[in-house]
């Protein structure tokens, strides 16, 4: 059973969404979310437990041996992420029985279950596949289902919002196709490790160089990097609360370890990356990413708007970790990876809990509802502090990291503009704060009670996750370390 691992984590929740959909019924469709997800949890957490002790883990399909059959390999990083995602999902799958009742029509409600089950496989079908092709059609699975998820809210702009994702999602796409077919025209293979093997030898290549231009855009695209990040605030802002805070902490994550895991691991050692000067341009990009992303979210009146345009910035932060080719910033970016997770996906179903009780996240609606719904905002306050990196919190210790990064490297003015840019999350989490609790309460805001406990209690176990993990990081430290070691070893100096 150990051994099939890899296979079941894809397929319990490929094979149980279309029991969803047949079923159409949400409560019980609910209940079959719930059991996946966790079981997915749990074969993630037993993965990452055997590749820590054991080393990376091959599965072969139908048993052809790589590269010729579809290889699912797991190694640190893609455990992290594994556990990543089936994490997030599972926490948001408590929380979403009360809140798919309020914001999704009746006769759809089950359709969100169905398709959160699809997005989940593909999701994890991207972080445990070794083949680059096999790679896209997880991608294309997570996507299609992304966009029902978007665009299942009652407000029609989620409609608008859904379709312009779509568009933009499908040229992300086509230009991560393109990439690997004139990838595979050059070396005749799709296994991601043979890929790494023989691009080498054809790096000098006009075809492997666009290539490598066709996936850095198409990846960058997916991720919502700055400058190419303008499908995320609509999506964020319309979706169904619920879906916001799923995606929040898995979508965009996912997208940086492909980036993580096909530029830098299979071009890795052409040589390409630095001839081009991508770690050069990677870094101006995240550093004006995490400027331009705080700045914009701070002058938002919708929060969930405002907070998709702070995971802009947090997208900035992870790149410019990466930027660095060191194993010590690759860590610190791989760690953010999780660490952005815990506290956005938190800050997202603490929204949601404020959308159930007042219908709306625009933040004139929030005046004096700390006192109203203390549990959801001091959940919120909680998160918000560590989006910022105040110590004893995960957003601190991915700073510290980055900026240690930085300083090893020797680009103190990077370091520095790190850490001021820290002081616009200040602003735009500080409004919020303000607003709700030292603004008097509306006759609105008078009759608000607190959200129920189904969507407060996962909303407080991420913020004790966010605490945990800022008190003590060696274990998710020792993992980034890890994965950073190998992805760095690979890299041409």
């Amino acid at each position: 059973m150990v051994e099939h691992l890899p296979a079941l984590l894809v397929v319990v929740p490929l094979m149980a969404a279309p029991v969803c959909f047949v079923m159409r019924r949400p409560v019980a469709a609910w209940g079959i979310s719930l059991l996946v997800s966790w079981s997915c949890l749990a074969m993630a957490v037993g993965l990452l437990a055997l590749v820590m002790q054991g080393g990376p883990i091959s599965y072969l399909l139908g048993g052809w041996a790589a590269p010729w059959g579809i290889e699912y390999r797991v190694d640190a990083l893609d455990a992290f992420v594994l556990v990543i995602v089936a994490a997030i999902g599972a926490i948001v799958a408590l929380a979403a029985k009360r809140s798919v009742e309020h914001e999704i029509p009746e006769e759809r409600r089950y359709l969100f279950y169905a398709m959160f089950l699809l997005c989940l496989c593909g999701l994890l079908g991207m972080a445990i596949t070794g083949d680059a092709f096999n790679l896209f059609v997880f991608l294309e699975i997570s996507s299609l289902s992304t966009y029902v998820l978007v665009g299942l809210g009652r407000d029609r702009r989620a409609l608008t919002a859904a379709f312009r994702y779509l568009v933009i999602g499908t040229i992300g796409a086509t230009f991560y196709v393109i990439g690997i077919g004139l990838a595979y025209m050059m070396t005749g293979t799709l296994n991601m490790a043979d890929l790494a093997v023989r691009l080498p030898d054809v790096a000098h290549t006009t075809t492997v160089q666009a290539a490598l231009a066709f996936l850095v855009i198409g990846i960058g695209i997916k991720m919502a990097a700055f400058p190419l990040h303008l499908w995320l605030p609509n999506a964020y802002a319309y979706a169904p609360s619920i879906s916001t805070a799923f995606l929040a902490g898995t979508a965009t994550k996912v997208s940086v370890y492909v980036f993580l895991r096909v530029v830098l691991g299979m071009f890795g050692g052409t040589g390409l990356l630095k001839a081009a000067a991508v770690p050069d341009l990677l870094m101006v990009i995240a550093l004006i990413g995490m400027f331009v992303g705080s700045a914009v979210a701070i002058w938002q009146a919708d929060l969930k708007r405002s907070f998709a345009y702070s995971s802009v910035a947090q997208i900035g932060y992870i790149l410019f970790g990466v930027s660095l080719l060191s194993t010590t910033g690759l860590a610190a970016g791989i760690v953010h990876l999780f660490n952005h997770a815990l506290m956005k996906t938190a800050i997202f179903l603490a929204l949601t809990a404020v959308f159930m009780r007042t219908g709306s996240v625009r933040i004139d609606a929030l005046a004096g509802i700390g006192r109203r719904m203390p549990l959801t905002m001091v959940a919120f306050l909680v998160a918000g502090l560590s989006l910022i990196g105040v110590p004893l919190t995960v957003g601190f210790v991915s700073k510290w990291y980055l900026i240690q990064a930085a300083v090893e490297a020797g680009v103190w003015p990077a370091a520095v503009l790190v850490l001021l840019s820290s002081l616009l999350a200040v602003v735009y989490v500080w409004r919020v704060v303000e607003v709700a609790w030292f603004h008097k309460a509306t006759e609105a805001t008078m009759k608000v009670t607190e959200a129920p406990l189904t969507v407060v209690v996962p909303t407080w176990v991420l913020c004790a996750a966010v605490v945990w993990f800022g008190l003590d990081a060696t274990g998710t430290m020792a993992v980034a370390r890890t994965a950073a070691s190998f992805l760095s070893q690979g890299i041409a100096p």
